[in-house]
């Protein structure tokens, strides 16, 4: 059975996997779901204000050292990609498998504000209009979303090499929003990748919300049972 740290994307919090979670733990796996700094409901202006990448991957390290956990699975949505590489590579070696889930793969000296595409970047800028330390989740959506701590997607990642040496590395790509998705040009480089292996699903950006049985078949290595099945390379 594996052990899944499940990290979320801008916005978010570890409510985003509650579909996911149960399905995980009903086939034996054991999951931790996180909510990042500055990302609570209770958190604080300063809590918001400080953090960065750094601070959540920091975050997931914490959650390592604290339970103890070894042979990792670690899954990044979306901006969580940017986390996720960034913990993998100072995890020394404690992340045997990364999945990032509709998320970035950054290079080294990359940010979320640098990888991502003009329709998120305007977002950004228009969300931290009012606070500027933080940036508003876009109009309609999940009430429980919070204002993202803008630092965090501006930073650029630091990655030594040993992000690149973690044995599996898989990419699922979410194919239902290819008007908006910075992800399209990042998929193509992936699949000519021999180290990843690239996932397709027919659904919006937030899988684990629309499909969590297929997110959740595609983190347990089992068939998808969803609406539409999903395709590996």
């Amino acid at each position: 059975m594996a052990t899944f740290v499940l990290v979320p994307g801008g916005w978010h919090g570890s409510w985003c996997y509650d579909g996911v979670v149960p399905l995980l733990e009903r086939a034996g796996h054991t999951v931790h779901a996180l909510t990042l700094s500055g990302l609570g409901p209770d958190d604080d202006e300063v809590t918001v204000a400080t953090a960065n990448l750094d601070t959540h991957a920091d975050d997931v390290l914490r959650l390592f050292d604290r339970a103890r956990l070894t042979d990792v699975t670690l899954v990044g949505h979306s901006y969580g990609g940017m986390v996720i590489a960034a913990a993998a590579d100072r995890a020394r070696g404690r992340v045997t498998r990364l999945v990032h889930l509709d998320a970035y793969v950054p290079h080294d000296g990359e940010s979320c504000w640098s990888a991502t595409n003009d329709i998120y970047r305007q977002r950004f800028i228009a969300g931290a209009a009012g606070i500027g330390y933080a940036v508003r989740p876009p109009e309609g959506g999940d009430p429980r979303r919070r204002p993202h701590p803008f630092a965090s997607l501006v930073q650029t990642v630091r990655l030594t090499g040993a992000f690149d040496e973690v044995p599996r590395r898989e990419f699922v790509y979410c194919s239902g929003w290819e008007d908006a998705t910075p992800f399209t040009a990042q998929r193509d480089r992936l699949l000519a990748d021999p180290g990843w292996q690239v996932h397709d699903l027919p659904t919006v950006h937030n899988a684990m919300r629309e499909d969590p049985r297929a997110v959740a078949a595609i983190l347990a290595g089992t068939p998808a049972r969803s609406q539409e099945p999903a395709i590996s390379r």
